[in-house]
């Protein structure tokens, strides 16, 4: 694990808590169509696959559902329509973001929610300094593609293996690896249907505090290696 130059973020379920809103841009439908709004708590796993998990949670349909195209866009217009009604930071990501700025180590984002939220969104929860923002449509793939992740390396002009990537779902890890980045995954997040400690990152961690301890001890070593007469 090499000492990061810059960090970079997954957005919903790992910088931001913006599940609530999502949910609620789901049981909107549920309630037009006659549906008792599903519990929260059944549909808060599904957040970070957006649209596409949130309308099987909901409604059992996939993309190849006769139906899913025209769901998918009612849902994100519901969505739209109350974007950051009960989104917020997760505790203590207020703390890590000042510590990464205290340190000199830049950071940014890098999310799959498309650029018509994300743009909207990011300054609303206070993330308006991020040192890039890459959206779901910013290059031709999204994750787990690694693109997203090697485009936000170029755009801070850092080397894709001193970047870590943290995420709270497997594609993040899977896009971190491929673009040959330390992967950290957010285990305050929602973390989908496969446990994080299936998903191969090179750490597990269960807070973002535990993160910036990680990032100081990293650094520590960094200056004592330096230090130290060679023979």
């Amino acid at each position: 694990m090499l000492t990061p130059s810059a960090i970079l973020f997954d957005l919903d379920g790992t910088l931001a808590d913006t599940a609530p809103d999502l949910a609620e841009a789901l049981n909107t439908m549920r309630i037009k169509r006659g549906i008792a709004a599903a519990p929260y708590l059944s549909l808060r796993t599904f957040a970070s696959a957006g649209a596409r998990g949130l309308l099987h949670a909901g409604f059992g349909i996939t993309p190849e559902s006769n139906e899913y195209e025209e769901m998918k866009q009612e849902f994100l217009s519901n969505y739209e329509n109350a974007l950051a009604e009960k989104s917020q930071l997760f505790e203590h990501i207020d703390t890590l973001l000042t510590g990464l700025d205290e340190l000199g180590i830049r950071w940014g984002i890098v999310t799959n929610k498309a650029t018509r939220f994300t743009t909207p969104l990011v300054p609303i929860l206070g993330l308006a300094h991020a040192a890039t923002v890459i959206s779901g449509d910013t290059t031709e793939h999204a994750k787990p593609h690694p693109e997203p992740l090697l485009e936000a390396a170029r755009r801070i002009d850092t080397s894709p293996k001193k970047c870590w990537y943290v995420g709270d779902d497997l594609r993040d890890i899977q896009a971190g690896s491929a673009a040959g980045m330390t992967t950290i995954a957010a285990a305050w997040g929602y973390c989908g249907a496969v446990e994080p400690s299936h998903w191969e990152a090179d750490a597990i961690l269960d807070s973002p505090l535990e993160l910036l301890e990680l990032i100081r001890a990293k650094l520590q070593q960094a200056i004592a290696s330096s230090s130290t007469p060679q023979p």
